[in-house]
């Protein structure tokens, strides 16, 4: 096919040939989203149901996470899985800000969403006060099904196919602003 015949043919005829069309920032996008690597972040009891999401019956590795990153510097995605003490509040703060942009945080379970059970001096009432929270997954412990889907809800915020409450589209998140 010679480069003139692009410019003849619409893009239904290009499509029919194999040849897709679109923009680079949205190719970044579908990158961006089929390739998220977590930091393991578990802190309680959400993080046996986290590791149970990569085994064979639940499998994350179909959407790209599969590569759990030890060292924030190589991850993308904090998933915060558990109660998350005041204590260790400053030393998850400063793993985040380890984690080269783009970064995303997911909020799994109660205890890391809104304190759970746990309305005491010692733990943090919601992660969101910490870090900036991207998706919340609820439940106590919640099951590794619902981590899957925050994690596809992440893809599709990542790819720019999230709507509000009220039906509008979410813009796609910029590649190096938060």
């Amino acid at each position: 096919m010679a480069i003139t015949d692009l410019f003849e043919k619409d893009v239904q005829e290009l499509e029919a040939e194999g040849i897709l069309m679109t923009s680079l920032q949205k190719l970044v996008a579908w990158g961006r989203s089929n390739s998220l690597w977590p930091a393991t972040f578990g802190l309680a009891c959400c993080a046996i149901e986290m590791m149970q999401a990569t085994n064979s019956k639940n499998d994350l590795s179909r959407f790209g996470s599969e590569v759990f990153r030890a060292s924030p510097r190589q991850a993308d995605v904090m998933i915060v899985a558990g109660r998350l003490s005041k204590k260790m509040a400053p030393v998850m703060r400063r793993v985040y800000e380890q984690m080269p942009d783009p970064k995303w945080v997911i909020s799994m379970g109660a205890c890391a969403s809104s304190g759970g059970m746990f309305n005491n001096y010692a733990i943090v009432q919601n992660v969101d006060s910490v870090v900036p929270v991207d998706i919340y997954v609820p439940g106590c412990p919640p099951r590794p099904e619902a981590l899957i889907y925050g994690v596809s809800q992440l893809q599709k915020k990542v790819r720019g196919e999230a709507y509000d409450q009220q039906g509008v589209r979410l813009p796609m998140v910029e590649g190096w602003a938060r």
